[in-house]
């Protein structure tokens, strides 16, 4: 992450309880292996997976499994060969597999496998550190049980199938530290289904999840209100953990943290993953876990305990959302591929490619953080240090600011005293930096903040 320069008064200083070393603090630095990737996504690439996804005809959960040419067994099929072939290219750097449940519910009336294909890049030094970009590859037409019907799906999600295709094919000759995931689910439309197959996966596997980019409907520009927008894409994080419990609500109800989950300030990363690398792609944060009043597969992660967004395109348009295919008063209804914006949808891959890449690159966030400082001028910081960090970044905005305001390299130390900067009117976070200057997500203090699956998610 940008580290941003202090622009507090030299008054304003501050000193780390441990004395630094004499060479300078490992500190955030741009990477211009992350400035290629920016412009690696290719359009043909996603233009001809969406192509042949809406091949298929429908994909719909429901849908036949048996047929070589039509339904959600061939696509998902296709989809195994597709990663099958990205790991030939690279000489077996990817496991190819496909964990499945069997549900039945409201909309799965009969038991029915609900089954993901999941590319996984082992990483070289942190492998049990996973870093997981999904996308659903169902599809679905007006009405949610109707197995049969032509259901295209091209942007819903279609596009986020492709995307993550497209990062999987980009990041697989790429160096990873921490394990990368790319994961297309099933049954998304009939109940969130697949998002619960992988997390419960994850948590069978032992992974350390540390950020689900969930993508979901993130290749039009074009509004239904008439706005024509490439360069905004929205980020939908929760500001308090699913699962946090009763103790942990109070707490931080009464010092702070309701914007500050590990989902919230993995969101802050991507918006300055944006700006760094991406200067014409605006992430706009949204103080959601979702859009009102609907839900994503990222929703199953976070009931796990793991830290989740969703990835969304700037504007939707209804028109080409869960709908039968037809015309209606000059109105074209339904999700066909001329609705897909592919220079966008290659905007959006290239966001989450690099996010991952440098999530991959960067130390594990630090645990532990807490922060002291109650009728005192100062503030103290404290966290445990974490693998691979050759230094540490303390963070402090104003307690309405939307971002990080402030950042200072404190070298390779567990704590840090900010001399003439106020508890009371601040919040505070740490991050960590690798030799390189690959930097972490910044965690807030304490439970409200920690990026460690949660110990009520853990319980049964």
């Amino acid at each position: 992450m940008r580290s941003i320069p202090l622009l507090l008064p030299l008054a304003l200083s501050f000193a780390v309880s441990t004395a630094f070393a004499d060479e300078a603090p490992a500190q955030p630095r741009p990477q211009p292996s992350l400035l290629a990737l920016s412009t690696a996504p290719s359009e043909a690439e996603l233009h001809a997976t969406i192509e042949k996804l809406v091949g298929f005809g429908t994909r719909h959960t429901l849908s036949d499994t048996k047929s070589d040419t039509r339904g959600i067994g061939a696509a998902r099929r296709w989809v195994k060969s597709r990663f099958e072939q990205i790991s030939r290219d690279c000489g077996g750097c990817i496991e190819v597999a496909t964990p499945s449940q069997v549900f039945t519910g409201k909309r799965v009336p009969q038991p029915t496998e609900v089954m993901d294909v999941v590319a996984i890049k082992r990483g070289t030094t942190d492998p049990k550190r996973v870093i997981v970009m999904t996308g659903h590859l169902d599809s679905r037409v007006t009405d949610v049980m109707n197995a049969t019907a032509n259901a295209p799906g091209a942007n819903d999600d279609a596009s986020g199938v492709a995307a993550l295709m497209e990062a999987a094919r980009l990041l697989s000759k790429q160096d990873n530290g921490a394990t990368l995931v790319f994961a297309a689910l099933s049954g998304e439309e009939q109940g969130l289904y697949g998002g619960k197959v992988l997390a419960d996966y994850a948590v069978a596997q032992g992974w350390q999840v540390e950020a689900e980019l969930n993508n979901d409907i993130v290749g039009n520009s074009h509004g239904q209100n008439g706005v024509l927008d490439n360069t905004t894409i929205r980020v939908f994080s929760e500001g308090t953990k699913t699962n946090e419990t009763a103790s942990q609500a109070k707490y931080r109800a009464y010092h702070g943290g309701e914007v500050d989950s590990p989902s919230r300030n993995l969101s802050r990363y991507m918006e300055q993953i944006a700006s760094t690398y991406l200067p014409d792609v605006h992430v706009r944060m949204v103080y959601r876990t979702d859009r009102y009043g609907r839900g994503g597969d990222q929703v199953p992660f976070l009931e796990a305990g793991y830290p989740a967004v969703r990835v969304t395109e700037g504007h939707e348009d209804y028109t080409r959302q869960h709908q039968d295919l037809r015309t209606e008063k000059g109105i074209r209804y339904g999700d066909t591929i001329d609705g897909v914006d592919f220079r966008y949808l290659a905007r959006v891959t290239a966001l989450n490619t690099v996010t991952m890449a440098a999530l991959s690159r960067a130390p594990a966030p630090p645990s532990g953080v807490s922060t002291e400082g109650a009728l005192a001028t100062d503030t103290t910081v404290h966290w445990k240090k974490v693998p691979g960090a050759a230094g540490y970044v303390v963070h402090w905005r104003d307690t309405t600011a939307p971002q990080w305001q402030y950042s200072r390299a404190v070298g390779d130390v567990d704590q840090a005293v900010i001399k003439d900067v106020v508890i009371d009117d601040w919040f505070f976070g740490v991050s960590a930096v690798s030799a390189d200057g690959y930097e972490s997500p910044v965690v807030f203090p304490g439970d409200a903040g920690g990026f460690e699956r949660s110990p009520a998610a853990a319980s049964p």
